[in-house]
C-alpha cells in the first residue's frame, strides 16, 4: 500500500490527462501531491523524496500549462510529466534516498531497516524504476520529435498512441513485475539455510569463547526475525578494538537461518 499512495498523484494524473483539459489534470494531480506530502510528514518526517518531487513536479507542469499553447502541451506534456519523475527517482536514488527505501522503511523494525538485505532490495527496484521512467521518457519523445503534428489525443497515427501511451505504460507494469520478482527472489536467497550471513557483535575483550559464542547467538537471533533462528553460528579469530574504549572489541560473526522448530 506503501508504493500505491506514493504513487497516487502520478495515477490521477496519467487517469485524467488525455480525458479532460489539461489544466484539470495537472492541477487535480498537484492537489493530491500535496495531501499525500502532508500524510507523508505525519507518518515519517520531513517527508519523502517520491511526495515532494511529485509536488515539485507538478507544481512546475501547472505553470507551463497556463503559460503555453494547447498545441505544446498535446505534443509535450506526456514526456515533461515522465520526465519530472525519472529526475526525483534519480536524484532521490543517486543522494542515497531512494524512494522505495523510504516508502518501505514505514512500521518496519529497526533490525531490518539496519539490514544489509533491505539496503540491497530497495537500491535495486528504485533502479528499475528509474529504468522504466527513462524508458516512458524516450518513447513519450519519439512523436513531437519524429512528426510534428503528434499530439496524446491522436489515436488513429499508431505512431502517436503506441509511443505515447502503449510502451510507456507497457513499461510501467514491467517496473511493477520485476520489482516483486526480484524482492521475492532476494528474500528466498536470504533465508536459504545454505546461505551464510555475516554481521558484527561488541563485547568485552576478556570474554571466554564460550561466552562470545552466546553473544553472537543472541545477536544473530535478534538479526533473523521472528519464526527464524540462527545457526552454525561461528566468531572470527580476532576483535577489532573499539576507538576511545580499550576494554572492549567488536568480533565479527557468520551464521546461517533456518525456520525455528
Amino acid at each position: 500500500m506503501g508504493i500505491l499512495s506514493g504513487f497516487a498523484p502520478w495515477i490521477v494524473y496519467w487517469v485524467l490527462v488525455g480525458n479532460v483539459p489539461f489544466v484539470a489534470a495537472v492541477v487535480t494531480a498537484l492537489a493530491v501531491s500535496a495531501v499525500a506530502l502532508a500524510v507523508s510528514r505525519a507518518r515519517r518526517p520531513p517527508g519523502g523524496t517520491l511526495e515532494i518531487g511529485s509536488v515539485a513536479t507538478f507544481l512546475v507542469l501547472t505553470v507551463v500549462t497556463l503559460t503555453v499553447s494547447q498545441g505544446f502541451m498535446e505534443r509535450w506534456i506526456q514526456p515533461l510529466s515522465t520526465a519530472g519523475i525519472l529526475l526525483v527517482a534519480l536524484v532521490g536514488v543517486l543522494a542515497g534516498r531512494p524512494f522505495v527505501r523510504e516508502i518501505a522503511e514505514v512500521d518496519q523494525p529497526k533490525e531490518v531497516l539496519k539490514s544489509e538485505l533491505f539496503g540491497e532490495i530497495t537500491t535495486r527496484v528504485t533502479w528499475i524504476w528509474v529504468a522504466a521512467f527513462a524508458g516512458m521518457t524516450v518513447s513519450s519523445a519519439i512523436p513531437p520529435i519524429v512528426y510534428g503534428d503528434a499530439t496524446i489525443l491522436d489515436t488513429r497515427t499508431p505512431l502517436s498512441f503506441v509511443c505515447y501511451w502503449v510502451i510507456p505504460f507497457a513499461l510501467l507494469g514491467a517496473a511493477v513485475l520485476a520489482g516483486r520478482l526480484l524482492t521475492d527472489r532476494m528474500v528466498a536467497e536470504a533465508t536459504s539455510p545454505h546461505v551464510v550471513r555475516r554481521s558484527t557483535f561488541v563485547a568485552f575483550k576478556e570474554l571466554g569463547i564460550d561466552e562470545l559464542l552466546y553473544l553472537a547467538k543472541e545477536k544473530a537471533d535478534r538479526e533473523v526475525g521472528a519464526g527464524m533462528e540462527a545457526y552454525a553460528v561461528q566468531v572470527g579469530g580476532k576483535g577489532t578494538p573499539l576507538t576511545g574504549d580499550e576494554s572492549r572489541e567488536s568480533w565479527p560473526v557468520s551464521y546461517k537461518v533456518r525456520e525455528r522448530a
